[in-house]
């Protein structure tokens, strides 16, 4: 046989052939090898489950061998074993509460099973991943293993598995058990490649999750922050905002009220007197918030709850606890917190130059662990309300002040006569300032005041005893519509906001005007009809494209019929007209919404597009926020929109006529 091996090639046809029994044994195994390879390959391409697929594998393999349990181990990339990702038993081993049931003791006793590896050549690497994998195998397992033939599976030159054929009783592997499972460890290395490759997909989706969530967080943060609402609501949205993002399931808000000046140097590590009231709550569980929490006091000392105070005894830190048994060294924790049912809590103080100003609190009903990230996160938070906090007090220390100077102002006119026409002038503008601000006030309250008392009404005639079907269903339509008030106004401020923020940009799409004006003057119909209008619309013959924002585009228009429709005179006629300009080599839409009411003067139109202004003498409903919308909007479709005003000869009336100017395309998509 050395002869053969040595001998040149051209003597390789020396060598005896093998038997007719060897060569259709081998073909056999050739055919056995390539039929279970193609199903491995079939699971894989069917599977939509990583778990599913490998236990479809773990199966199939393990009624092939012949084995009492097939195992298959997930490695990662730096050669660490993970949990079990596939087990299968036999039918016979499946459900036995006890090992002692199956064998006797003497054999539960036997020494370590035997292993033998299909790889050749066989590294010490590729040992020790097997010797791990077998470790939680045998967790798994509830009767010992006696033999066990393994084999690392391989993809992009690194291990990323392991398959186990584990048998309950001693048995000598053969050749061709071997060679059958080294010609499915490719296979098998491509299904555990698919599902590392589907856990690094959900891992990233999930980090995706988050850091979306935390982008919209900070936008509405931005938002709430260049707000008019008052504080107490603003904190109360960012608490909820901030506990909802972070997927806790409970968050407070609480301020510090000091006893002694909330600025006064304190030594450290001292605890001051001071009072703590909640401002701010959420619960994941409204409706169990509402049973357990109303019936605790939303105030308490500061002594009497150990947990805050740890904030001044640790230096400012972040407190993180979780469970209750952490606090027995630190004193009672006020059972406002609840400890029992949120047992993990993190408690971030609320700081200003070294001052606590309060805290924030995230509860858990079970452990959590917090990321640096959203540490950082809650960090970011606590320094918006600190900042909030304080700009609220100097803003009532600068309003007191102002009141102040102005009583002397107003004091000093009399001893003054030289400077009598300054100043008269000055308080005429601080008086048409107040006008201003008592009518926003007026305004802004009753058309929340109002929506509210109607349903205030309607809930307690609900609540008479024996009222009939008809009058419920009434007070319910009620109470649906001034809910819906209610909600438009508030859309109507935040769309607002928005828009002066300039967070986004318009989305532009093509339009067919003709159309998209045709079926909004048909759904403001009843409108017009209600107080004997007639609207006549002018539009091109042919069809005029128009490159907007289809939202906007259709707020504008409802806004301007909606105002002609309330403002215009009983019988007359609302023009709507649209046509198409070419000015200085751009394309133009000009449509114009006319109609015939009381004039405007100049003084009126130069803020008839304000927020909360509306025109003197009229009192016809409304927020005071429609025009103000059309204004921002227009400006938000890079058009202008201008107001004039004509009147009519012989008449007390005058032609008012909105003039809305809009760019055919958009300057961004660069389409002419």
């Amino acid at each position: 046989m050395k002869k053969h091996l040595l001998s040149p090639p051209q003597y390789i046809n020396d060598v005896e052939p093998l038997p007719a029994y060897q060569v259709k044994l081998m073909q056999k195994q050739e055919k056995t090898a390539h039929a279970l390879a193609q199903s491995i390959n079939f699971i894989i391409a069917k599977s939509t489950a990583a778990a599913s697929m490998l236990q479809e594998i773990a199966h199939l393999l393990g009624n092939t061998f012949k084995v009492d349990c097939c195992c298959l181990v997930k490695v990662t990339s730096d050669g660490s074993s993970e949990a079990a990702t596939a087990n299968w038993c036999s039918k016979k081993y499946q459900g036995l509460p006890h090992p002692n049931e199956i064998l006797p003791m003497e054999e539960l006793q036997m020494s370590s099973p035997v292993v033998q590896c299909a790889a050749e050549p066989l590294t010490i690497d590729d040992i020790s991943t097997i010797q791990k994998t077998l470790v939680i195998s045998c967790q798994s397992l509830q009767i010992p293993i006696k033999s066990v033939l393994a084999i690392p599976t391989r993809f992009g030159g690194k291990n990323n598995g392991v398959i186990s054929l584990i048998k309950f009783k001693p048995y000598d592997w053969d050749e061709s058990e071997k060679k059958l499972l080294k010609a499915v460890e490719s296979s098998c290395a491509i299904a555990f490649a698919q599902v590392a490759q589907t856990e690094i997909i959900t891992t990233q989706q999930q980090y995706l999750h988050k850091s979306s969530q935390h982008q919209s967080l900070i936008k509405q943060l931005t938002i709430l922050s260049l707000s008019n609402l008052e504080l107490n609501q603003m904190l109360q949205l960012v608490i909820s905002s901030t506990a909802e993002s972070l997927e806790a399931d409970r968050g407070l808000l609480i301020l510090l009220k000091y006893t002694d000046p909330l600025f006064r140097t304190r030594p450290k590590k001292q605890i001051p007197t001071a009072k703590a009231v909640v401002v701010g709550e959420w619960n994941k569980n409204q409706h169990t918030a509402n049973t357990q929490t109303d019936k605790l006091e939303h105030s308490f000392l500061l002594s009497e709850c150990g947990l805050c105070q740890l904030v001044f005894t640790e230096s400012g830190k972040p407190i993180m606890i979780d469970n209750s048994t952490e606090q027995k060294d630190n004193g009672q924790t006020n059972p406002l917190f609840a400890i029992e049912e949120f047992p993990a809590t993190l408690l971030m103080p609320l700081e200003s130059q070294g001052k606590v100003l309060g805290f924030v609190v995230l509860q858990q009903t079970v452990a959590r662990s917090w990321q640096p990230a959203e540490l950082n996160l809650v960090e970011m938070v606590c320094a918006q309300l600190s900042n909030a906090i304080i700009q609220s007090q100097t803003l009532r220390q600068v309003q007191n002040l102002v009141d102040e100077r102005t009583e002397q102002l107003k004091r000093s006119l009399e001893v003054q006569a030289k400077l009598y026409e300054r100043t008269k002038q000055y308080v005429e503008q601080l008086q048409q300032l107040n006008e201003l601000k008592d009518e926003f006030v007026s305004n802004i309250s009753d058309r929340l005041r109002y929506p509210l008392t109607n349903m205030r009404m309607s809930i307690r005639n609900l609540r008479l005893p024996g009222i009939s079907p008809e009058r419920q269903t009434r007070y319910l339509d009620i109470l649906e519509s001034e809910c819906t008030k209610e909600i438009n106004l508030i859309n109507d401020l935040l769309t607002l906001q928005k828009l002066e923020s300039h967070q986004e940009a318009p989305q532009f799409e093509t339009i067919d005007l003709n159309t998209t004006i045709n079926h909004i003057v048909g759904s403001a119909e009843k409108l017009f009809t209600d107080k004997g209008l007639v609207v006549s619309v002018d539009l091109p013959k042919e069809p005029l494209k128009l490159q907007t924002e289809i939202e906007s585009f259709d707020r504008i228009l409802q806004e301007l019929l909606t105002n002609a429709s309330k403002y215009s005179e009983r019988d007359t006629v609302v023009h709507l007209q649209a046509t198409h300009r070419v000015e200085q080599q751009l394309d133009q839409v000009i449509i114009k919404v006319t109609n015939t009411g009381r004039g405007i003067s100049q003084e009126e139109a130069a803020y008839i597009f304000d927020k909360f202004r509306r025109g003197k003498g009229r009192w016809t409903p409304g927020t005071g926020l429609g025009l103000a919308l059309v204004k921002s909007l227009v400006l938000h479709l890079n058009g202008a929109i201008a107001i004039e005003s004509t009147p009519i000869a012989n008449s007390d009336l005058s032609e008012i006529c909105f003039t809305l100017t809009l760019p055919q395309f958009s300057v961004a998509n660069n389409t002419y």
